[in-house]
């Protein structure tokens, strides 16, 4: 740690230690995220057998079926680190798994986002009407793409002011 608290830019690991600490925070992240999307799927399961569920229209129904099959791929999508990591554990693919479940976790929160803003829409829908729901939906999704993938992306932009020379600009992070 830096005395600001910040991490150290520099790191003391092997390209293979790298590698190894990398796969384990992307699969307790994914851990983390697959807990919500069996929870939504849980939901939206549920939700076929109650009462109420004969009396959606059929908007409300393909929007139900919708989300459930996006919940089923983002989960799928999810949990597909977790097979990499099993198919190709001691073949010297690590880094290739990392790199490829970095990526699965970005399309997996996508398909999570769409999911998510479509059980948004299905009870929103049910409840305040479409136009309410439509407009609560979007800002869902608006909301996901950027706490999701504009912040992330923005903050791993380097900045550059004009007073400072690239040469002073902090290393990259060892996190990578």
């Amino acid at each position: 740690m830096e005395p600001d608290g910040s991490p150290s830019p520099f790191r003391h690991e092997t390209p293979e230690e790298r590698a190894d600490r990398n796969l384990v925070e992307l699969l307790q992240e994914l851990r983390v995220v697959q807990t919500g999307v069996q929870i939504v799927f849980a939901f939206l399961l549920s939700l076929a057998f109650t009462s109420r569920f004969p009396q959606l229209n059929g908007f409300e129904r393909n929007t139900y079926v919708t989300t459930l099959l996006l919940t089923v791929i983002a989960s799928a999508v999810l949990a597909t680190p977790v097979a990499l990591h099993r198919g190709l554990f001691h073949r010297g693919a690590k880094r290739r798994i990392v790199d490829l479940s970095a990526r699965l976790a970005q399309v997996g929160l996508a398909f999570l986002a769409l999911a998510l803003s479509g059980a948004v829409l299905l009870l929103m829908n049910v409840v305040l009407g479409p136009a309410a729901a439509a407009t609560i939906a979007t800002a869902t999704f608006v909301m996901f793409v950027g706490l999701w993938f504009i912040l992330p992306w923005s903050l791993r932009r380097p900045r550059q002011s004009p007073r400072t020379p690239a040469a002073r600009q902090r290393p990259k992070a060892a996190d990578d």
